[in-house]
């Protein structure tokens, strides 16, 4: 999705984080060097007074020091419980986690990094990540980029922001408390957030994947919370519509990421368009104009460093003058047109990583959203029962309350509408028992057990 924002700029707080730390850091010091003078004065006047026990005080007064050591720097040590994950791999048509096969139902939050930055909007990060996991939802899309405007992780070529890229480290850290993988995109194709004729690129991914988290103390690139890596949001390059300047740069870049990160999946970020060679770009494509933007899914899905195929769902972008039943007749057909695709001529999961539909269309109802959304659900249900390559899909986007200046015309709150809520947890109900409760989120369970 291209993003247009305007935003209105929070007030920015000091992070207070570290100068808390290192207060009850110096103030516990000074409990423990008092306490410890006072071990050693009883410690002499044991022994002075009842030497006849041997070892037995000084091995009280160690123990009892020790004791005291952790329980006033325990906090310090052990602040960060970090929960088990494995990294999510492919096989065949399929996404597998910890030997079983993984389907997903996710979500698209692209604000996370940005919110993590000022104390103020941090809490809405954890409430978001909350809210998916007791919806049973396992991905989290979002950016993990931001280039020289407010917030900006990069600030120029080269040039990051600590302040920003701890905010980074905050969500990933977090999400990993929830048990919620997030698939990272690392630029956008256009101008907005950071565009790729802004960055020199290969120097920012290897800044991005060597990073070594300040929460968790884990490398990006070994940390199994990060689900995939999104080389391009939407990549398209209209300059050559054949196709061979993007296929090239997938190519290049593909290879670098790999280069250095052999552990996780990395994907394009393809809205899914058929190119100007390919058969389905008159039977499949929306209109003519998908054609010609310089990407076509097979060619740019084939390449070998590419783990999995992404596509998008925009009916109402695609088509302005077809009626909504139709838009939702297309929709079956694009996707099912992809996980065919990835059935048989890729042999790669093939994952819709944003599908929405905007409140601005003419005489829109919420009701169609719900429409929507089963429409590709149920795609998604009957692949995964047939064991196909339709792997999950991502929807476009979940906000929390009190963001409307951050929102755009395809976010929702998802429980502020108990059918659309509803849609998404029975989906990640039907996805569990197929998955035969592969690590399901407790409440989750309890949820479905109820439905049952």
């Amino acid at each position: 999705m291209f993003l247009k924002f305007n935003f209105v700029i929070p007030i920015r707080y000091r992070d207070l984080a570290s100068d808390c730390r290192a207060k009850r850091a110096s103030k516990n010091l000074s409990r423990l060097l008092s306490f410890t003078c006072f071990v050693s004065k009883s410690y002499t006047t044991y022994r002075n007074n009842m030497a006849g026990n041997g070892l037995f005080y000084p091995i009280l007064g160690f123990a009892t020091c020790v004791t005291f050591v952790y329980m006033s720097f325990g906090g310090l040590w052990m602040r960060y419980d970090e929960p088990k994950l494995s990294f999510v791999e492919t096989n065949g048509t399929q996404f597998f986690l910890d030997g079983r096969a993984f389907y997903i139902n996710g979500w698209n939050s692209y604000w996370l990094m940005d919110h993590a930055v000022d104390e103020d909007n941090r809490p809405r990060v954890r409430e978001m990540l909350q809210a998916g996991a007791k919806m049973g939802l396992t991905i989290c899309r979002t950016w993990a980029f931001n280039d020289g405007h407010y917030n900006a992780l990069q600030i120029s070529p080269g040039i990051f922001n600590e302040r920003v890229f701890r905010a980074l480290d905050h969500v990933i850290a977090e999400a990993r408390q929830h048990g919620v993988r997030l698939l990272l995109s690392l630029v956008n194709n256009l101008k907005p957030y950071g565009g790729k004729t802004q960055n020199y690129f290969k120097n920012y991914i290897r800044t991005i994947l060597t990073r070594k988290n300040t929460v968790t103390g884990i490398e990006y690139r070994n940390d199994p919370t990060i689900f995939a890596w999104e080389l391009m949001n939407e990549p398209r390059c209209i300059s050559d519509t054949s196709g061979d300047t993007l296929q090239d740069w997938i190519e290049e870049m593909s290879t670098f990421v790999k280069s250095i990160d052999k552990n996780h999946l990395v994907t394009v970020g393809l809205e899914g368009f058929y190119g100007p060679d390919n058969a389905k770009k008159l039977t499949v494509n929306p209109e003519d104009w998908a054609s010609r933007l310089g990407s076509d899914f097979i060619q740019n899905s084939k390449i070998s460093n590419i783990d999995f195929a992404s596509v998008h769902v925009y009916p109402d972008q695609w088509f302005h003058d077809q009626e909504f039943e139709d838009k939702l007749k297309f929709v079956s057909k694009w996707m099912i047109s992809h996980i065919e695709d990835g059935d048989k001529e890729l042999k790669k999961p093939v994952l819709f990583s944003e599908y929405g539909l905007s409140n601005l269309n003419k005489d829109f109802l919420p009701s169609q959203r719900d429409k929507l959304y089963r429409t590709v659900l149920d795609v998604i249900h009957k692949s995964a029962k047939r064991k196909h390559a339709g792997a999950g899909a991502l929807v476009w986007q979940f906000f929390v309350e009190g963001m409307d200046e951050f929102g755009d015309d395809f976010g929702i709150v998802p429980w502020e509408r108990s059918s659309t809520y509803s849609l998404f947890t029975q989906h990640s109900c039907k996805l569990a028992k197929i998955q035969r409760w592969a690590q399901p989120e407790k409440s989750l369970k309890e949820l479905c057990s109820q439905r049952t």
